[in-house]
């Protein structure tokens, strides 16, 4: 294979120089040792359970009984570590390695072990023998650690599990943090996916003067488990005409002698790091912010690089067989033990660990020192280095209500302002961002653009608005995939922020919360490992909010998707209006280590609650409101509850319907904004007792339960309690271009039906009953036909107000 290494000069760059061999005979020798050393421990990582360093004769015994790993990119991305480690020292570097292939882990753990930084976060994996023989146990072992670059291996924020989120990760962390370069190792396999693919295009909002730089390593070996990899089978002019295409300047490095890609790898790391330190001192010096081509490598090396080169007469190395386990050692395969042997004996261990199986200090001094070592660099353990946010006082910014629904807001508007001042606070720390898929404006969050602009380095026009390379809103890429992991990274390392999102289209990163709920979840359980900053969601726009849209953009199922995980990492919130809201997201961003869910409306809807009133509420997350109920002094007859704005306002207006109709029914309201209340507190931490759900909901009357998403949800978190008269009211995949009300109409949740469903569960009603069954079939009748003749609501939906808001004002003012 040809060996090279391709100039492509970028403008801004004096040509350098690049030596054919820049390493010493001496310095070459360590490296390639140290590599041989990486190698070394991954092996035995994935089947030595026994006799690390080869002192006696190998045997079954000392093999694990079942062998699990992923040799093919390891090889790879050790060589990729040793060159790192040597720019680190040579240019004094803050910097960090990002993992993108699938189950790198012996890799990073490996490297991690050598450079002494695994042994000071886990003492009992000693940097000797039997620290050894600990670490190779350990690995894809029962109660041990997993294949891939995980939570639990030091020096990584990202998991290297499911594949495509690497380098959005990488850019997150590089924002706001101007010393730090992430080095970003892509694999081919990983650059197939969408995210990954969409990913390249993060160089266009990397400002040069307050950000960092992402050194992207696409890592082709050319296979992925049985197939060929894209990016290795093109044409090498298409591969480069792409990346530059991307705005990248390619360097490749191509080979499988070792000597030789020692020498041209360290010729381009030499080459790429003045590049990014040139185009940043240009750019800082010069106070000029407008974007680079910033330098990015091509590393093609054999799949399995080292590795056994034929198996029972097969091709391995170099083919896509070397991707997990290149050899079958077992008892039915008595033949590849010796063949293990010969493979790892091939890196001379003792040439590279002395007889104590310490790594010779000849080599460990080849690793950075202190928290230079990648395994160590604090932004990898974002917590350390977590500020807290200066907070405005939420409660400044309430929605005046002089009597519950006297007063119409929209929600989200009211919370931009708030936004717009944590925005301004925090702009002298660059600790705060706001994410968003081109939906900031539109989810009425524009506030924020008072005191900030968008991030956008490429190519601005005059009709542009907001449009700034320093700005402190994400919101200019019309990918939620990038802006989840943007917002990610930079939470992984120590920062705050918030996603706002169209409520149906948060479900594209459905997979990426999980991974980092996931993730939340295992640090949570690593006592080295420091809380970070908890991954804000607003969901806006929601469903009930999409009569112009139609049923396209109809879909609150990432609530039935989030309660799924860990009950101690999610927090659900429907506040009900704009104070509530406000105190709600007071209390998310200042929270550490959980995923919080909040969906608020952006139409104007009835405002409930003053904001003394709205704290109270949020602070118990479930309540009462007695002002819309009648039964104080006796039990109810039936009890309404609701969850979300808009479920809210038709469970007040059929209250009023009944209160109005059949004054002698007795009706408890109930309103939850924290979702998580439901569940019993043996299962969520923030659950009622099953004494005060008891007392709430009562253990026998029926419960009309007007929900926000759908009704199946709800059924869900209270199967365990007493009461079983549980009759939900929410979504059920029907929508279409209609009114807003039409679209309630459709799915049941609006006054009309909710007042038909109390009738029908209470049959002592009578001929009253039967009678206001036959009024609100009336009225939808009556509403269909207005609205297929005017194309809008009736009027008395239009302009609806709680009735009994003056009757129960002056009984709140003058209370017994």
């Amino acid at each position: 294979m040809k060996n090279r290494v391709k100039e492509i000069i970028n403008v801004e760059t004096p040509k350098l120089n690049i030596t054919d061999k820049p390493l010493s005979s001496d310095l070459l020798g360590k490296m390639n040792a140290y590599w041989r050393a990486a190698n070394y421990i991954s092996v035995g990582q994935i089947y030595l359970y026994d006799n690390p360093l080869l002192k006696e004769p190998l045997k079954l015994s000392h093999v694990k009984p079942l062998v699990v790993g992923h040799w093919g990119t390891t090889p790879g991305q050790n060589f990729i570590y040793v060159h790192l480690n040597r720019v680190i020292k040579e240019y004094d570097l803050n910097m960090f390695y990002i993992a993108g292939p699938g189950h790198g882990g012996p890799a990073l753990v490996g490297n991690t072990y050598l450079e002494g930084s695994y042994s000071e976060v886990y003492p009992n994996i000693s940097q000797d023998e039997a620290g050894m023989k600990k670490l190779f146990k350990q690995f894809s072992f029962p109660g041990g650690i997993s294949s891939h670059v995980a939570p639990t291996t030091p020096g990584s924020i990202h998991e290297g599990g499911e594949l495509g989120y690497s380098l959005s990760h990488a850019f997150g962390a590089a924002f706001d943090n101007p010393d730090l370069i992430v080095a970003c190792v892509v694999g081919d396999g990983e650059a197939e996916t969408g995210p990954l693919a969409t990913a390249w295009h993060s160089n266009k909002f990397l400002n040069p003067i307050s950000d960092g730089a992402v050194l992207p390593i696409l890592h082709l070996n050319g296979f992925k488990i049985s197939n060929p990899t894209v990016l290795a089978r093109i044409e090498h002019e298409e591969l480069e005409k792409f990346f530059e295409g991307c705005g990248w300047t390619p360097y490749f490095v191509e080979g499988d002698d070792p000597e030789e890609m020692h020498q041209l790898m360290a010729a381009t790391m030499d080459r790429v790091i003045t590049d990014i330190r040139n185009m940043q001192f240009i750019a800082r010096d010069k106070k000029d912010n407008t974007r680079r081509r910033w330098p990015m490598i091509v590393l093609r090396s054999p799949k399995g690089w080292t590795g056994p080169k034929i198996v029972d007469g097969l091709q391995v190395e170099g083919t896509f067989r070397a991707h997990q386990v290149p050899l079958l050692v077992d008892a039915d395969h008595p033949d590849h033990l010796k063949e293990l042997e010969s493979w790892m004996k091939s890196y001379k261990a003792e040439e590279l660990f002395n007889q104590d199986g310490c790594l010779m200090p000849e080599l460990a001094e080849l690793a950075p020192e202190g928290i230079r070592r990648m395994g160590a660099n604090p932004h990898t353990n974002g917590g350390l280095l977590l500020r807290e946010l200066r907070m405005p006082d939420f409660q400044t910014y309430a929605v005046k209500v002089t009597s519950p629904g006297a007063v119409e807001a929209q929600d989200t508007l009211i919370l931009g302002n708030f936004l717009r001042d944590v925005t301004k606070l925090n702009q002298e720390y660059r600790n705060f961002r706001i994410f968003g898929p081109d939906e900031t404006i539109s989810n009425l969050l524009g506030a924020v653009f008072e005191v900030t602009n968008r991030q956008w380095d490429a190519r601005a026009v005059k009709s542009d608005e907001f449009l700034s390379p320093d700005g402190g809103v994400l919101d200019s890429m019309l990918s939620e995939h990038q802006c989840e992991g943007w917002l990610e990274g930079y939470l992984l390392t120590g920062r705050h922020g918030l996603f706002n999102s169209y409520e149906a289209f948060i479900r594209i990163v459905d997979s990426m919360f999980s991974q980092h709920a996931k993730w939340l979840k295992v640090t949570l359980e690593l006592p080295w490992r420091r809380k970070i900053a908890s991954l804000n969601y607003l969901l806006a726009s929601h469903v009930w909010q999409q009569d112009h849209n139609g049923f396209t953009h109809q879909d609150p199922g990432f609530l039935d998707h989030v309660i799924n995980k860990k009950a101690d990492i999610v927090r659900v919130y429907l506040p009900p209006d704009a104070n509530c809201l406000l105190s709600v997201f007071d209390h998310c961003l200042r929270s550490r280590h959980y995923v919080n869910v909040v969906v608020a409306g952006k139409h104007a809807l009835p405002q409930w609650l003053t904001m003394e009133e709205a704290v109270m509420h949020c602070t118990e997350g479930i309540g009462i409101w007695q002002w819309a109920s009648n039964d104080q002094g006796a039990e109810p007859d039936v009890v309404m509850a609701c969850c979300g704005d808009t479920p809210t306002l038709e469970i007040l207006a059929a209250v009023s319907i009944l209160r109005e109709h059949l004054p002698d029914l007795k009706i408890r309201v109930i309103n939850v904004v924290d979702l998580m209340k439901l569940q019993s507190e043996s299962e969520h931490p923030h659950g009622l007792s099953e004494t005060d759900y008891d007392s709430l909901f009562t253990k026998d009357k029926h419960i009309i339960f007007g929900f926000h998403a759908y009704p199946w949800l709800v059924h869900r978190l209270t199967y365990r309690r007493t009461n079983r008269n549980m009759h939900v009211r929410g979504y059920k995949e029907e929508g279409t271009i209609t009114t807003a009300f039409d679209i309630r109409v459709q799915n049941d949740l609006d006054r009309f039906h909710l007042v038909q469903d109390v009738i029908d569960r209470l049959p002592q009603l009578g001929t009253k009953g039967t009678y206001l069954k036959k009024m609100m079939q009336d009225k939808l009748i009556e509403h269909k036909l207005y609205i297929d003749k005017n194309g809008q609501d009736l009027p008395e939906i239009r302009n609806w107000k709680w009735s009994s808001c003056r009757t129960l004002a002056k009984a709140r003012n003058n209370p017994k």
